[in-house]
């Protein structure tokens, strides 16, 4: 004699099969509003970036004149630092594919100028497999620097007169727009900050096309 399913039995069945079905959806309907939000959001405005001239890997003049125009990323390293430079220059290196059809720049100050000749730097370059025209590495006299890294983009610095006798730089990477303001900071130490960061610059991107 068969035997009939119960009614519990039926809609524990109904249940399990509903679960899956109804968790994607939820997931689905969260990330339409976060792509929303993301749409919908505003990038602060931190000041203007001033005017500057230093000497790129090349041993080329570089400086805001070739930036003006252009959406561009900065970082302040030294190729020596035993920190975390080499996670910030990694997290630089990860932007190039993902920005690769725009017309972004991307611009590492060096804080320790006198090692980072031109010729240290383009080395450095080639070990991160920086595209040429896209990504410079800049040094120049040290005053100019670590004014603009002070006063410019607001971000702390020191020489290094300290007990280790190291140059102490932010981790963070600064976000500048086609006008020369500073629209947003990135802690490269963080783990969402290359995400963070891409959706803000595909944003000003939209906000500021060519």
């Amino acid at each position: 004699m068969n035997r009939v399913p119960s009614r519990s039995g039926i809609a524990w069945k109904v249940t399990l099969i509903l679960i899956p079905i109804v968790t994607l959806g939820m997931l689905l309907w969260l990330r339409n509003l976060e792509v929303s939000a993301l749409r919908q959001r505003t990038v602060s405005s931190y000041g203007t970036v001033p005017a500057f001239q230093l000497t790129n890997q090349n041993g080329q003049p570089f400086g805001s004149g070739q930036l003006a125009g252009k959406v561009w990323i900065a970082d302040f390293i030294y190729t020596t630092c035993p920190g975390p430079c080499p996670m910030i220059s990694s997290r630089m290196s990860e932007l190039q594919k993902p920005l690769e059809k725009s017309d972004v720049h991307l611009v590492s100050f060096s804080v320790d100028p006198e090692k980072d000749t031109p010729a240290v730097l383009r080395d450095y370059a080639g070990k991160l497999q920086a595209e040429p025209g896209r990504w410079d590495f800049l040094t120049g006299p040290k005053s100019a620097i670590y004014k603009l890294s002070h006063d410019g983009f607001k971000l702390a610095v020191s020489d290094g007169s300290g007990a280790q006798g190291l140059p102490v730089h932010s981790t963070r990477m600064v976000l500048v727009d086609r006008h020369g303001q500073i629209r947003g900071y990135y802690d490269a130490t963080e783990a969402e900050a290359i995400t963070k960061l891409l959706a803000d610059t595909n944003h000003l991107l939209r906000e500021q096309p060519k």
